[in-house]
């Protein structure tokens, strides 16, 4: 993304600055997480895509040579063993852009975040 821009203000607008490639990828996460938490909103935080469920529910950035995913430093820990192969730190993972992405793999993280943060919201109501 050309960093002399405006910041985006919608995940479309985001998107239209990257090759199409990356479009396709970043499309793909798009609706797989929008199919597990359909009442997910959309916004730009950070200057990048991000879904809130509750609060802040995942990330995603695409850079020249990966995508970044942020599901919190929590979806990091619980998949530690299965994201050995990809360059992590506390909240992110790097998919690199020249190997498949695993799909499967955001799709598992995505659902143990919307569980975690549907649990957080149940125990702030019973409070």
């Amino acid at each position: 993304m050309d960093s002399s821009k405006k910041t985006p203000q919608t995940i479309d607008e985001y998107m239209a600055d990257f090759p199409a490639q990356t479009q396709t990828i970043m499309g793909q996460i798009r609706d797989l997480i929008h199919e597990i938490a359909p009442e997910a909103t959309e916004k730009i935080s950070y200057g990048i895509p991000t879904f809130v469920l509750g609060q802040n529910l995942v990330h995603f950035a695409a850079y020249p040579h990966h995508i970044g995913f942020y599901p919190a430093s929590s979806g990091i820990t619980h998949f530690e063993e299965e994201l050995k192969n990809y360059e992590t730190s506390k909240g992110t993972v790097r998919f690199p852009l020249d190997k498949p992405i695993p799909y499967d793999l955001v799709r598992r993280i995505t659902e143990f975040r919307v569980t975690e943060n549907r649990t957080r919201a149940k125990a702030k109501r019973s409070k």
